[in-house]
């Protein structure tokens, strides 16, 4: 299917959008993503999937580009009920056009004639619904951008919400205040993947630094509980002075903010590098640590990387959580905090 026929069915699939701007002349201003996409009538954002119909921003509505059930270690959260099950959800598009995309079937779609994502209708509440009847706790917005699909994602968590289900996003961060405001009441955590520390390097990807960094702070000054990872990519974002510069500001945020560093594969259009080797993996843990964060951990190598799967208390330092992979091996904390020296080990544990 051609991206000019998907358009037309996903046109079938929107509401008006509640995070813009009516201007003069019927142009509008979106504010989903740090982007901020200045629409004249007829055209689309930056994502392909909001656009501006006679003065109107339609955005995406009903339905879903994928739906699954996975442990809540692959986000990767690793701080929040650990060992539980998450229902992940996701739409069509993205502001990004990462080379190295693992979901470039739904995040490129939009893009690339061989993307073969097609939406399958859904209510909010028959989200909801599947969620009870598989007796996951925690909902997520992945899969694609869900900051440029926040109307729906609300949508789904506000009823999410009356049933006790926590929610969350995995995105890549190009956030704006008012949508991160907008998202607040309904959202609990919040993965940002942070791919670099290099303006250079986002101009790439199609996104701005200056915003990630804005959204990790603006997120955990909100008291969302976050998580950061980075994807390590061989002569791409894995020197010492970038990853220290990277684990510096993070400190800088807060030290109990936990940084994954998880390894790379070649994917998509990005298949020259060599996959990440657990010594890359090793190295940067070590420089996080090193640099003061209390929880760096190493994934996508499970079993591979020693110990740095597992949570350790920050003060004692005895070991709290062992994992291998997605798999919870060993759980000791007490009602959230160290059973030896009795400290509170951040996170959404209850």
């Amino acid at each position: 299917m051609t991206p000019a026929s998907l358009k037309e069915i996903l046109s079938g699939f929107v509401r008006e959008g509640e995070l813009y701007e009516k201007l003069e002349n019927d142009w509008v201003l979106c504010y989903a993503c740090g982007h901020r996409c200045k629409l004249p009538p007829g055209r689309d954002g930056i994502c392909r999937v909001r656009f501006n119909d006679h003065g109107i921003l339609r955005v995406p509505f009903g339905y879903v580009g994928g739906i699954a059930i996975d442990p809540i270690e692959k986000k990767p959260f690793f701080h929040v009920l650990p060992g539980s099950s998450a229902l992940s959800f996701g739409m069509l598009g993205c502001d990004y056009h990462c080379g190295y995309c693992q979901n470039w079937i739904t995040s490129q779609t939009l893009r690339d004639p061989d993307a073969a994502a097609l939406p399958e209708e859904i209510s909010a509440e028959g989200i909801v619904r599947l969620a009870l009847e598989r007796r996951v706790r925690v909902l997520t917005s992945t899969y694609n951008e869900p900051l440029i699909t926040s109307e729906w994602a609300r949508a789904v968590f506000q009823r999410a919400k009356e049933h006790g289900i926590k929610c969350s996003y995995v995105s890549n961060g190009n956030g704006t205040r008012e949508v991160l405001e907008y998202i607040r009441p309904v959202i609990d955590m919040f993965k940002v993947d942070l791919k670099s520390f290099r303006q250079k390097t986002y101009q790439q990807l199609g996104g701005r630094l200056a915003a990630v960094l804005e959204t990790i702070g603006t997120l955990h000054g909100m008291g969302v509980w976050v998580e950061v990872v980075t994807l390590l990519i061989q002569g791409f974002n894995d020197s010492d002075e970038e990853l220290k510069e990277i684990a510096r500001f993070l400190v800088s945020v807060s030290p109990d903010i936990p940084w994954h560093v998880t390894g790379f594969h070649p994917d998509y259009k990005m298949t020259d590098p060599d996959p990440t080797s657990v010594k890359t993996l090793a190295r940067a843990a070590a420089i996080g640590h090193e640099a003061g964060l209390h929880f760096v951990y190493a994934g996508n190598l499970p079993g591979r990387v020693g110990t740095l799967e597992n949570t350790y208390c920050p003060s004692c330092h005895i070991l709290l959580i062992e994992r291998t992979g997605y798999k919870i091996c060993r759980n000791l904390l007490l009602d959230g905090s160290c059973p030896s020296c009795h400290t509170s080990v951040p996170g959404v544990w209850a």
